[in-house]
């Protein structure tokens, strides 16, 4: 170190070894903690959420799943989710007051009115449009961890009681909705 006076501060300026070393130093946290900071936020499970008279979906001119009134709820899984995400996320749909009461309030939720659950996975919503104009998919879990997430989101949406009919994960659908409202939600965990 050291020392150049200004008028009557003295100030303690580092070698050029120091600022050097320093920068080596921040150089090896970055890269350790940048991978992580650029993850944060983009591993979420992504459920569209929407209010229905009816819904169904199609394979090849073949209906293999029909519901009537409730949600439709179509799912994006990202590399990292888990288990605990979508069980938040099963307890948030089934609970969500969207259904309007007796005032005609958003005050019913999909249980409170029998209503029924058509869930259908759904990869483009970890799609990533921010850069060109063709979207990137390296958000997406890979195909066997997301069928997984998907199955066991499933499973836990059965077991609150709904009735839940869904699409077949991977599959190319044509998913017909008669949105009531409309009324979209986006959830993301």
């Amino acid at each position: 170190m050291f020392t150049k006076e200004f008028t009557s501060i003295k100030i303690k300026l580092p070698t050029k070894a120091a600022v050097l070393d320093a920068t080596k130093w921040l150089k090896r946290v970055w890269d350790q903690v940048a991978p992580v900071l650029v993850c944060l936020g983009r591993d979420k499970v992504k459920l569209v959420v929407q209010r229905v008279l009816s819904s169904s979906v199609s394979i090849k001119d073949e209906q293999i799943a029909k519901i009537g009134q409730g949600l439709t709820v179509l799912i994006g899984i990202e590399k990292g989710d888990a288990e605990e995400k979508a069980i938040f996320l099963v307890d948030k749909i089934a609970n969500l007051r969207i259904f309007a009461d007796e005032n005609g309030k958003m005050n019913k939720s999909c249980l409170d009115i029998n209503g029924e659950i058509l869930a259908v996975s759904q990869f483009t919503l970890a799609g990533d449009c921010s850069k060109g104009r063709r979207p990137g998919f390296d958000n997406a879990a890979p195909p066997k961890e997301a069928e997984s997430l998907y199955n066991f989101f499933v499973d836990r949406l059965r077991q609150t009681g709904v009735k839940v009919q869904t699409g077949i994960f991977a599959a190319d659908m044509l998913v017909d909705i008669q949105n009531d409202g409309p009324v979209t939600f986006l959830l993301e965990k």
